[in-house]
């Protein structure tokens, strides 16, 4: 099966002091795999520097084999989608222009879009369940409605994996975990593999199939989300004392963290 595998990745900025220290991951499609730690330790660079949007000062990453940092961005972008944490237009492109914008690293410098083209953008539309909002500007669009559309154009690249930099980080609690089960439901329907960068552990809870645990640029430890966001991990993580613990639903046994009353911060 098709992997994007990233091994012994180290990166900064400029010439400054090495930020990702040594991380490796594998992520297989159909898997939903979530990077969780603390501000500033590393997660939005370790996704910048899978994207190639900053350079690896060591390291290697490989889509199907194929060193995708050695690619121009078209090429890379049919291996990897980006969802960024949130996407603001300042011009009124309707939600069908913005979703086929997906569709420019398979067209050719001078080449117009296809039918065929058309159609996969609008295949996408209607798999987020916006496709009746394709004439309305983006710009007119709630917040959660905006990020399906970016989806939806990530989709449109047919890339086999999608990378999320906190996609819900600005958006209400309903459609946090709307967007959430969409691209959930979109991971095992379509096989695509998704790593997420998150704050939130309920998020990992719901929709990760594992979890890396990052702390000053290294990786803690990864596995399974029950395995490894355990009380001790995430107390570690955040030197906030918390309580995870289970909760059953219909027979169903569901994960929680929330954080400790009355309790000190740890030091």
């Amino acid at each position: 099966m098709e992997k994007l595998i990233v091994e012994n990745i180290v990166s900064g900025y400029g010439k400054g002091t090495d930020i990702v220290k040594e991380v490796s991951l594998e992520l297989e499609r159909g898997s939903f795999a979530c990077i969780l730690g603390a501000n500033g330790c590393g997660k939005t660079t370790l996704l910048k520097t899978i994207l190639g949007l900053i350079p690896a000062r060591k390291g290697l990453v490989s889509c199907g084999g194929v060193n995708i940092l050695g690619l121009k961005e078209p090429e890379r972008a049919k291996y990897i989608a980006y969802i960024p944490q949130a996407h603001s237009s300042p011009f009124p492109f309707t939600v069908e222009d913005v979703v086929r914008m997906g569709r420019t690293p398979h067209l050719g410098q001078l080449s117009m879009e296809k039918k065929e083209d058309i159609e996969i953008a609008n295949t996408c539309m209607e798999q987020v369940g916006i496709l009746h909002l394709a004439k309305i500007p983006y710009t007119q669009l709630s917040g959660g409605q905006q990020q399906l559309v970016i989806i939806a154009r990530a989709l449109a690249q047919e890339s086999s994996f999608l990378v999320m930099d906190e996609p819900c980080s600005n958006l209400d609690y309903r459609n946090q975990y709307h967007v959430l089960g969409q691209i959930k439901e979109l991971c095992v329907t379509m096989g695509l593999g998704v790593l997420m960068v998150t704050h939130d552990p309920s998020h990992c809870f719901f929709a990760a199939h594992r979890v890396l645990l990052m702390e000053k640029g290294r990786v803690l430890v990864k596995g399974e989300p029950k395995k490894v966001m355990t009380k001790e991990n995430l107390e570690r993580l955040y030197g906030l004392p918390v309580i995870v613990a289970p909760l059953m639903e219909e027979g169903e046994e569901n994960m929680v963290c929330i954080p400790q009353k009355r309790k000190t911060i740890i030091n």
